[in-house]
Protein backbone atom coordinates (compact mmCIF):
# COMPACT_ATOMS: atom_id res chain seq x y z
CA UNK A 1 0.00 0.00 0.00
CA UNK A 2 1.18 3.13 -0.74
CA UNK A 3 0.80 6.67 1.36
CA UNK A 4 2.04 7.47 4.82
CA UNK A 5 0.46 7.36 8.18
CA UNK A 6 -0.75 10.42 10.24
CA UNK A 7 -0.84 9.98 13.49
CA UNK A 8 -2.98 12.45 15.78
CA UNK A 9 -1.36 12.87 19.27
CA UNK A 10 -3.14 14.54 22.09
CA UNK A 11 -0.78 16.78 24.16
CA UNK A 12 -0.65 18.85 27.69
CA UNK A 13 1.48 21.53 28.35
CA UNK A 14 3.79 20.45 25.86
CA UNK A 15 3.74 16.62 26.65
CA UNK A 16 2.54 13.98 24.47
CA UNK A 17 -0.32 11.74 26.71
CA UNK A 18 -0.37 8.31 27.13
CA UNK A 19 -3.14 7.62 24.34
CA UNK A 20 -1.34 9.20 21.44
CA UNK A 21 1.73 7.34 22.16
CA UNK A 22 -0.91 4.53 22.21
CA UNK A 23 -2.20 5.41 18.58
CA UNK A 24 1.67 5.43 17.57
CA UNK A 25 2.15 1.88 18.75
CA UNK A 26 -0.97 0.38 17.03
CA UNK A 27 0.22 2.54 13.70
CA UNK A 28 3.90 0.73 13.70
CA UNK A 29 2.15 -2.45 13.91
CA UNK A 30 -0.36 -1.50 10.85
CA UNK A 31 2.89 -0.22 8.86
CA UNK A 32 4.50 -3.50 9.06
CA UNK A 33 1.02 -5.33 8.11
CA UNK A 34 -0.13 -3.20 5.35
CA UNK A 35 2.89 -1.88 4.04
CA UNK A 36 2.47 2.31 4.51
CA UNK A 37 5.77 4.94 3.90
CA UNK A 38 6.58 6.51 6.66
CA UNK A 39 5.15 7.88 10.06
CA UNK A 40 4.49 11.37 11.01
CA UNK A 41 2.54 12.92 13.71
CA UNK A 42 0.58 16.33 14.72
CA UNK A 43 0.17 18.00 17.44
CA UNK A 44 -2.06 20.91 17.87
CA UNK A 45 -2.98 23.64 20.89
CA UNK A 46 -0.60 25.76 23.25
CA UNK A 47 2.58 24.01 23.86
CA UNK A 48 2.54 21.77 20.97
CA UNK A 49 5.76 22.36 19.21
CA UNK A 50 6.93 21.24 22.59
CA UNK A 51 5.14 17.90 22.25
CA UNK A 52 6.13 17.79 18.63
CA UNK A 53 9.75 18.02 19.52
CA UNK A 54 9.28 15.38 21.76
CA UNK A 55 7.67 12.65 19.19
CA UNK A 56 10.88 12.83 17.43
CA UNK A 57 12.62 10.86 19.82
CA UNK A 58 9.73 8.07 18.51
CA UNK A 59 11.12 7.79 15.01
CA UNK A 60 8.57 9.65 13.44
CA UNK A 61 9.03 11.18 9.71
CA UNK A 62 7.97 14.82 10.72
CA UNK A 63 6.20 16.15 13.79
CA UNK A 64 3.47 18.70 12.58
CA UNK A 65 2.24 21.02 15.16
CA UNK A 66 0.23 24.52 15.45
CA UNK A 67 -0.03 26.35 18.15
CA UNK A 68 -3.04 28.79 16.34
CA UNK A 69 -5.10 29.83 18.55
CA UNK A 70 -8.08 27.98 16.55
CA UNK A 71 -6.76 24.90 18.35
CA UNK A 72 -5.96 26.59 21.90
CA UNK A 73 -9.65 24.57 23.22
CA UNK A 74 -11.02 21.96 21.33
CA UNK A 75 -13.29 22.20 18.42
CA UNK A 76 -14.39 19.83 16.45
CA UNK A 77 -14.44 21.42 13.14
CA UNK A 78 -11.37 23.17 13.64
CA UNK A 79 -9.23 19.75 14.67
CA UNK A 80 -10.74 18.29 11.64
CA UNK A 81 -9.71 21.10 9.32
CA UNK A 82 -6.16 20.54 11.01
CA UNK A 83 -6.08 16.69 10.58
CA UNK A 84 -7.05 17.03 6.78
CA UNK A 85 -4.40 19.15 6.19
CA UNK A 86 -1.83 17.45 8.03
CA UNK A 87 -3.09 14.32 5.73
CA UNK A 88 -2.26 16.35 2.77
CA UNK A 89 0.80 17.80 3.50
CA UNK A 90 2.41 14.49 4.36
CA UNK A 91 0.36 12.44 1.54
CA UNK A 92 -0.64 10.50 4.28
CA UNK A 93 -3.70 7.70 3.10
CA UNK A 94 -3.56 6.34 6.68
CA UNK A 95 -5.19 8.34 9.51
CA UNK A 96 -5.06 7.03 12.95
CA UNK A 97 -6.02 8.57 16.39
CA UNK A 98 -6.59 7.00 20.06
CA UNK A 99 -10.59 6.58 20.87
CA UNK A 100 -10.84 9.09 23.26
CA UNK A 101 -12.97 11.82 23.18
CA UNK A 102 -11.38 13.97 21.30
CA UNK A 103 -10.44 11.27 18.91
CA UNK A 104 -13.89 9.85 18.52
CA UNK A 105 -15.37 13.19 17.68
CA UNK A 106 -13.18 14.98 14.76
CA UNK A 107 -11.63 11.65 12.87
CA UNK A 108 -15.29 10.19 11.44
CA UNK A 109 -15.72 14.09 10.48
CA UNK A 110 -12.52 13.76 7.97
CA UNK A 111 -14.23 10.27 6.92
CA UNK A 112 -16.56 12.31 5.34
CA UNK A 113 -14.59 14.41 4.00
CA UNK A 114 -12.21 11.80 2.20
CA UNK A 115 -14.46 9.31 1.93
CA UNK A 116 -12.66 6.93 3.83
CA UNK A 117 -13.51 3.58 5.45
CA UNK A 118 -12.81 3.56 9.15
CA UNK A 119 -12.34 1.12 12.03
CA UNK A 120 -13.42 2.31 15.54
CA UNK A 121 -12.17 1.33 18.76
CA UNK A 122 -9.81 -1.38 17.58
CA UNK A 123 -7.77 -3.66 20.06
CA UNK A 124 -5.47 -5.65 17.64
CA UNK A 125 -3.66 -5.42 14.61
CA UNK A 126 -4.25 -8.89 13.08
CA UNK A 127 -1.52 -11.22 10.81
CA UNK A 128 -3.60 -10.67 7.62
CA UNK A 129 -3.25 -7.16 8.28
CA UNK A 130 -7.04 -6.76 9.49
CA UNK A 131 -8.25 -5.18 12.40
CA UNK A 132 -9.78 -6.46 15.89
CA UNK A 133 -12.65 -4.49 17.03
CA UNK A 134 -15.21 -5.18 19.75
CA UNK A 135 -18.41 -5.47 19.73
CA UNK A 136 -21.81 -5.47 21.77
CA UNK A 137 -20.18 -4.36 24.79
CA UNK A 138 -16.99 -7.10 24.53
CA UNK A 139 -19.32 -9.71 23.88
CA UNK A 140 -18.42 -10.19 19.96
CA UNK A 141 -15.03 -9.21 18.39
CA UNK A 142 -14.86 -8.65 14.75
CA UNK A 143 -12.01 -8.83 12.36
CA UNK A 144 -12.51 -5.88 9.86
CA UNK A 145 -10.74 -5.09 7.09
CA UNK A 146 -10.83 -1.20 5.42
CA UNK A 147 -11.09 -1.58 1.74
CA UNK A 148 -11.29 2.20 0.55
CA UNK A 149 -8.34 4.20 -0.64
CA UNK A 150 -8.64 6.12 2.64
CA UNK A 151 -8.00 4.57 5.85
CA UNK A 152 -9.08 5.80 9.32
CA UNK A 153 -8.53 4.20 13.15
CA UNK A 154 -9.35 5.08 16.05
CA UNK A 155 -7.56 2.81 18.99
CA UNK A 156 -8.37 1.71 21.91
CA UNK A 157 -5.84 3.06 24.57
CA UNK A 158 -6.23 -0.01 26.95
CA UNK A 159 -5.44 -2.74 24.19
CA UNK A 160 -1.87 -1.54 22.76
CA UNK A 161 1.04 -0.58 24.87
CA UNK A 162 2.56 2.87 24.36
CA UNK A 163 5.47 3.37 22.11
CA UNK A 164 8.73 3.25 23.32
CA UNK A 165 11.34 5.80 21.78
CA UNK A 166 13.49 4.43 18.66
CA UNK A 167 16.20 6.66 16.86
CA UNK A 168 15.75 10.23 16.36
CA UNK A 169 15.72 10.82 12.27
CA UNK A 170 12.89 12.91 12.00
CA UNK A 171 12.00 16.44 11.61
CA UNK A 172 9.44 19.30 13.52
CA UNK A 173 7.31 21.28 11.46
CA UNK A 174 4.59 23.94 11.61
CA UNK A 175 1.32 23.44 9.77
CA UNK A 176 0.78 26.26 8.71
CA UNK A 177 -2.57 27.21 5.92
CA UNK A 178 -5.76 25.52 8.00
CA UNK A 179 -8.63 26.94 7.11
CA UNK A 180 -11.18 26.97 9.92
CA UNK A 181 -14.51 28.34 8.69
CA UNK A 182 -16.94 30.54 11.12
CA UNK A 183 -19.10 27.29 11.23
CA UNK A 184 -16.57 26.12 13.82
CA UNK A 185 -17.92 27.81 16.44
CA UNK A 186 -16.62 29.52 19.41
CA UNK A 187 -15.67 28.66 23.28
CA UNK A 188 -16.95 31.19 25.68
CA UNK A 189 -15.88 29.38 28.83
CA UNK A 190 -13.96 26.36 29.87
CA UNK A 191 -13.57 24.93 33.44
CA UNK A 192 -11.31 21.84 34.07
CA UNK A 193 -13.79 19.47 36.36
CA UNK A 194 -11.27 17.62 37.50
CA UNK A 195 -9.13 20.23 39.24
CA UNK A 196 -5.63 19.38 39.71
CA UNK A 197 -6.57 15.50 39.58
CA UNK A 198 -5.14 13.33 36.42
CA UNK A 199 -6.88 13.14 33.92
CA UNK A 200 -9.39 9.86 33.21
CA UNK A 201 -7.87 8.00 30.55
CA UNK A 202 -3.94 8.28 31.17
CA UNK A 203 -4.50 8.13 35.37
CA UNK A 204 -2.22 5.22 36.69
CA UNK A 205 -5.19 4.97 39.47
CA UNK A 206 -8.67 5.28 39.30
CA UNK A 207 -11.79 5.61 42.05
CA UNK A 208 -14.65 5.23 40.30
CA UNK A 209 -18.27 5.90 42.25
CA UNK A 210 -21.88 4.34 41.48
CA UNK A 211 -25.14 5.04 42.39
CA UNK A 212 -24.80 3.68 45.73
CA UNK A 213 -23.43 7.35 46.26
CA UNK A 214 -26.88 8.69 46.31
CA UNK A 215 -25.63 12.55 46.14
CA UNK A 216 -23.16 15.18 44.42
CA UNK A 217 -22.96 16.02 47.71
CA UNK A 218 -21.71 12.19 48.73
CA UNK A 219 -19.01 12.21 45.88
CA UNK A 220 -17.26 15.21 46.81
CA UNK A 221 -17.43 13.98 50.49
CA UNK A 222 -16.39 10.04 49.97
CA UNK A 223 -14.82 10.15 46.57
CA UNK A 224 -12.89 12.57 46.43
CA UNK A 225 -10.89 12.35 49.67
CA UNK A 226 -9.95 8.62 48.79
CA UNK A 227 -9.10 10.14 44.96
CA UNK A 228 -7.41 12.64 46.60
CA UNK A 229 -4.93 10.57 49.01
CA UNK A 230 -4.57 7.71 46.06
CA UNK A 231 -3.58 10.66 43.43
CA UNK A 232 -6.23 9.32 41.68
CA UNK A 233 -8.57 10.51 38.82
CA UNK A 234 -11.92 10.12 39.94
CA UNK A 235 -14.55 8.37 37.22
CA UNK A 236 -18.50 7.60 37.74
CA UNK A 237 -20.81 4.78 36.41
CA UNK A 238 -23.33 5.63 33.76
CA UNK A 239 -25.56 5.48 36.56
CA UNK A 240 -24.34 8.14 38.54
CA UNK A 241 -23.72 10.29 35.66
CA UNK A 242 -27.27 9.75 35.05
CA UNK A 243 -28.40 10.32 38.01
CA UNK A 244 -26.73 13.66 37.92
CA UNK A 245 -24.14 12.93 40.63
CA UNK A 246 -21.15 13.42 38.46
CA UNK A 247 -20.71 15.25 34.96
CA UNK A 248 -20.75 13.30 32.12
CA UNK A 249 -16.85 12.87 31.35
CA UNK A 250 -16.75 11.23 34.32
CA UNK A 251 -18.27 8.34 32.73
CA UNK A 252 -16.33 5.13 32.45
CA UNK A 253 -17.99 2.30 30.73
CA UNK A 254 -19.09 1.73 26.70
CA UNK A 255 -20.80 4.64 25.93
CA UNK A 256 -18.19 6.47 28.14
CA UNK A 257 -14.42 6.35 28.18
CA UNK A 258 -12.53 3.21 28.47
CA UNK A 259 -9.76 3.30 31.24
CA UNK A 260 -6.62 0.65 31.87
CA UNK A 261 -4.86 2.20 34.97
CA UNK A 262 -2.74 0.15 37.41
CA UNK A 263 -5.58 0.44 39.95
CA UNK A 264 -9.09 0.54 39.70
CA UNK A 265 -11.41 1.23 43.01
CA UNK A 266 -15.26 1.04 42.22
CA UNK A 267 -17.41 2.15 44.92
CA UNK A 268 -20.77 1.41 45.04
CA UNK A 269 -20.89 -0.23 41.67
CA UNK A 270 -22.55 -3.00 40.71
CA UNK A 271 -21.14 -3.91 37.94
CA UNK A 272 -23.10 -3.62 34.64
CA UNK A 273 -21.80 -5.05 31.57
CA UNK A 274 -21.80 -1.40 29.66
CA UNK A 275 -19.99 -0.36 32.77
CA UNK A 276 -17.05 -3.63 32.93
CA UNK A 277 -16.51 -2.89 28.99
CA UNK A 278 -14.55 0.19 29.99
CA UNK A 279 -12.85 -0.96 33.02
CA UNK A 280 -12.26 -4.55 33.05
CA UNK A 281 -8.64 -4.54 31.30
CA UNK A 282 -7.11 -2.43 34.34
CA UNK A 283 -4.44 -4.55 36.08
CA UNK A 284 -6.00 -4.17 39.72
CA UNK A 285 -9.42 -3.67 40.33
CA UNK A 286 -11.00 -3.33 43.80
CA UNK A 287 -14.57 -3.48 44.62
CA UNK A 288 -16.49 -2.06 47.36
CA UNK A 289 -20.11 -3.20 47.90
CA UNK A 290 -22.29 -4.34 50.30
CA UNK A 291 -24.02 -6.60 48.22
CA UNK A 292 -21.91 -9.94 47.90
CA UNK A 293 -23.89 -10.89 44.44
CA UNK A 294 -22.84 -8.10 42.76
CA UNK A 295 -21.46 -8.58 39.60
CA UNK A 296 -18.59 -6.02 39.92
CA UNK A 297 -17.35 -9.17 41.95
CA UNK A 298 -16.62 -11.08 39.04
CA UNK A 299 -14.13 -9.36 37.34
CA UNK A 300 -12.44 -7.56 40.69
CA UNK A 301 -9.15 -8.84 42.26
CA UNK A 302 -9.92 -7.75 45.98
CA UNK A 303 -13.47 -6.89 47.22
CA UNK A 304 -14.28 -5.93 50.02
CA UNK A 305 -18.18 -6.52 50.99
CA UNK A 306 -19.46 -3.27 53.31
CA UNK A 307 -21.38 -0.30 53.95
CA UNK A 308 -19.28 2.63 51.64
CA UNK A 309 -20.01 4.95 54.00
CA UNK A 310 -18.11 3.59 56.79
CA UNK A 311 -15.48 1.57 54.49
CA UNK A 312 -14.31 4.18 52.70
CA UNK A 313 -13.51 7.38 55.21
CA UNK A 314 -11.22 3.95 56.84
CA UNK A 315 -9.57 3.31 53.61
CA UNK A 316 -9.03 6.92 53.08
CA UNK A 317 -7.77 7.50 56.48
CA UNK A 318 -5.12 4.73 56.30
CA UNK A 319 -4.09 5.69 53.02
CA UNK A 320 -2.97 9.04 54.47
CA UNK A 321 -1.51 7.13 57.54
CA UNK A 322 0.36 4.82 55.18
CA UNK A 323 1.42 7.66 52.87
CA UNK A 324 2.59 9.74 55.50
CA UNK A 325 5.21 7.08 56.62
Amino acid sequence: MSGSILVFIEQASGEPQKSGLVALEAARQIQAKWGNGSISTLCLGAGAKGAAEAMLQYGVAKALYSEEASFSQYRAIAYEAAFLKGMESVGATVGIAAATTTGKDFLPRCGVQLDAGQASDIIAVNDDGSLRRPMYAGDVLADVEITSEKKLVTVRTSAFAAAEPTATSGTSEELNGVAVGENAGEITSFEASGGDRPELTEADIVVSGGRALQSEENFEKYIFPLADALGAAVGASRAAVDSGYAPNDWQVGQTGKIVAPNLYVAVGISGAIQHLAGMKDSKTIVAINKDPEAPIYEVADFGLVADLYEAVPELTEKVKAAKAG
